[in-house]
């Protein structure tokens, strides 16, 4: 009776551990005006990517890959304090990436592909990027940004399915 009450507890004790860890995925526990830079890294961890303005403030990008679907951007002011957290992987981010962007500007706006999702084409001399998100029927989709690899510009933008799915249909989202 003992070792089936500890087996139980146990994985009530793994349950709240992975609620409590999905909280701070998004960074959900953080108060904007109040929490800081050490809290915003102790709850959402070391970013992907970080970028100072020269106003001191700070970007702090967190993409929740390989198989996530969601990346966050974290905004600090020049006081360190955490004005915003924005959810970028959004259809109305996408419309803000046009031809001639360069690849800063992009990786400002939705952060970095996954490693994986970076390929090179020779014959074009593009670079292609590509993110895995939920779309506006959530199902998943990659989001695709082309560049001209030798000036680094965006070609073109476009997204697609993610026809990884039972019978090459894209996986819902689940939310």
């Amino acid at each position: 009776m003992n070792k089936i009450f500890s087996t139980k507890l146990s994985a009530v004790l793994v349950g709240a551990l992975l609620i409590g860890g999905c909280a701070s995925y998004g960074g959900s526990s953080l108060q904007p005006g109040v929490s800081s830079l050490p809290e915003v890294l102790a709850t959402m961890g070391e970013p992907a990517m970080l970028w100072t303005n020269p106003d001191g403030s700070k970007q702090l990008a967190y993409p929740r890959g390989p198989l996530g679907t969601q990346s966050f951007m974290a905004y600090l002011d020049a006081d360190q304090k955490l004005q915003r957290i924005d959810k970028v992987l959004e259809m109305a981010v996408f419309a803000r990436i046009q031809t001639g962007m360069s690849k800063e500007q992009v990786l400002r706006l939705i952060g970095p592909p996954q490693p994986q999702s970076t390929q090179y084409f020779k014959a074009r001399d593009e670079l292609a990027w590509s993110w895995l998100f939920c779309d506006s029927w959530n199902t998943q989709a990659f989001l695709d940004v082309l560049f001209d690899a030798s000036s680094g510009t965006v070609r073109s933008v476009g997204q697609r399915p993610n026809l990884v799915g039972r019978d090459g249909i894209a996986p819902s989202c689940g939310h």
